[in-house]
């Protein structure tokens, strides 16, 4: 734990008030009638309630012993710290339930949003389990470890650079072999210094990714090394075992393409209100070997596999689905399903894109009777210094203000410290009454004449514009010192105008503040706040 004279410094703001977050997740927030439909329980006391006694009729014991098994299997060669080993025993109990984030297998854990999907879930757990003490809350970090899309995982930035693996790769990442990451190696080496926080993250990146075969084992081990202490238990949903409970749903979504039907209904309402973030596929699962992930399809009672030359009959598949369960991957709208099948989960914790596409699914599993788990947004913040805090107060930006756009921001403080008036509002309102005024005398008169009175007045309006911004234009070359200070402070807190979370790697703030950082931020962060924060380190 932090000491209490080390606890950072937190403010927050309403996720609405970013200007980040879409409507369908700022509806959500608001619980507004038209997200309604799309959802179950909503994530407060009231809905955890309701939402438990769903999973615990719902998950039943075998499924508890297949889960642990598994576990126990995957976690086998891994130093597991005591309170994650207790969690993986506790999920044997019918009142152990999961708290579950999952993320891609991104190098080096990618951007620093990673750190606060899982913190969200460990504080998750830990509040439920203030409310509801006779039951116990497992925080779940789920492995994507069947994605194909190698280009979106194979890099993370430090300090303003792009840190890539090159290397050629094909079917599931979680299979890739960690072969020539050496070079990866020596490129952050070179950049990160030999400070003693720099030689504890090089040895962690040698530890994770030089020393463990696979992508799958390095991840873990990074997350492990990362979180074990608070009890994180990470799931590799790529097992012979977790995908035999699983068999029912991919049958039926082979033979019947389930998920198509309901999702397809789904879709026809929801875009009526909101952007829809994917779409279903006749059938949406991938046929899974080393070195290949492609789609099944179905042509004339033939289900083949796309791009090879697979095929199977009805009979040939029923026997590949007994003999390898674990070649039938769900894509991305079958995989929420296959995780809560196999967890006894009752909260999925994500991103705003993760979020949207859940939204999608509540129907399906409606319709397949599977409890649908409350949604939660992650946890977002924006790490600051205190001298970054400092200069934030000197210039009078408001956290608030900090997520204007920067062209905006810079014109209100100009205006703010500017002698003038740069705002011609209150003329543009005579304008219009004059104009209004001269209107009525056209109509008595001329009504072909109101055309040109009409044009008059766009002509003037668009004058006054013209001169506000020159103006303003002029007021900022006056105090272009300003100017310059506000745009580089955002640019340190937003890089690439963009929320830092997104861009940065954890390596950079944990190069100054080291072990004391997840700490730190698991301090800080409340997941059921629904607000962003702003974190003083």
């Amino acid at each position: 734990m932090v000491d209490e004279d080390c606890k950072a410094k937190t403010s927050t703001i309403p996720f609405q008030k970013t200007g980040y977050f879409s409507k369908t997740i700022c509806d959500y927030l608001d619980r507004k009638d038209a997200i309604a439909p799309f959802y179950s329980n909503f994530p407060d006391v009231a809905g955890f309630e309701k939402q438990l006694g769903e999973k615990r009729v719902s998950f039943n014991t075998v499924s508890r012993t297949t889960l642990v098994a598994a576990l126990q299997r995957q976690y086998d060669h891994i130093n597991t710290s005591d309170k994650t080993g207790s969690n993986i025993e506790l999920l044997q109990k019918e009142n152990t339930f999961t708290v579950t984030t999952g993320h891609q297998l991104n190098l080096f854990t990618g951007p620093l949003y990673f750190l606060y999907k899982i913190v969200s879930a460990i504080n998750l757990s830990k509040q439920l389990k203030k409310e509801f003490p006779k039951d116990n809350f497992v925080p779940v970090y789920w492995m994507a470890t069947e994605d194909h899309d190698f280009e979106e995982i194979q890099y993370f930035n430090f300090k303003g650079k792009k840190i890539t693996w090159n290397k050629d790769c094909s079917g599931a990442v979680g299979r890739t072999l960690t072969k020539s990451i050496e070079y990866v190696f020596e490129e952050f080496s070179a950049l990160v210094g030999n400070s003693e926080h720099a030689k504890k993250l090089k040895d962690l990146f040698i530890k994770s990714y030089v020393e463990h075969e696979s992508l799958t084992q390095a991840a873990r081990y990074l997350a492990n090394e990362l979180f074990g202490a608070y009890g994180l238990v990470i799931v590799d949903g790529d097992d012979a075992d977790l995908k035999r409970q699983f068999l029912p749903f991919v049958k039926e979504e082979l033979y019947h393409n389930r998920s198509f039907k309901e999702v397809t209904k789904t879709i026809e309402n929801l875009q009526e209100n909101y952007k829809i973030q994917v779409n279903p596929r006749e059938i949406n699962l991938f046929y899974l070997i080393d070195g290949l992930r492609e789609r099944i399809i179905s042509e004339d009672a033939v289900f083949k596999v796309h791009n090879t030359d697979i095929e199977f009959s009805h009979e040939e598949l029923e026997y590949e689905l007994k003999l390898h369960p674990e070649r039938f991957s769900p894509n991305v709208i079958m995989r929420p399903l296959y995780q809560e099948v196999i967890l006894p989960n009752i909260c999925y914790i994500g991103g705003g894109g993760e979020l949207a596409y859940w939204f999608e699914l509540q129907k399906y599993f409606e319709a397949v009777k599977v409890p649908f788990p409350i949604l939660l947004l992650r946890n977002s913040v924006v790490l600051m210094s205190e001298k970054q805090e400092q200069k934030l107060a000197k210039l009078n930006i408001s956290k608030e203000e900090l997520f204007l756009k920067q062209l905006d921001l810079i014109h209100k403080k100009v205006k703010e410290i500017s002698s003038l008036e740069i705002d011609f509002s209150s003329q543009k309102e005579l304008l219009v009454k004059q104009f209004a005024a001269l209107e009525r005398i056209a109509a008595q008169t001329d009504a072909s004449f109101i055309g040109a009175v009409k044009a008059q007045e766009k002509k003037q309006l668009n004058g006054l514009d013209t001169l506000e911004k020159r103006l303003l234009r002029a007021e900022k070359r006056k105090h272009q010192e300003l100017t310059e200070r506000i745009k580089t402070l955002q640019d340190e807190l937003f890089p690439n105008q963009s929320l830092e979370e997104r861009q940065r790697n954890f390596s950079e703030y944990y190069l100054e503040y080291g072990e004391g950082l997840i700490p730190k931020l698991i301090d800080s962060l409340d997941p059921l706040k629904g607000e962003f924060s702003i974190i003083t380190l």
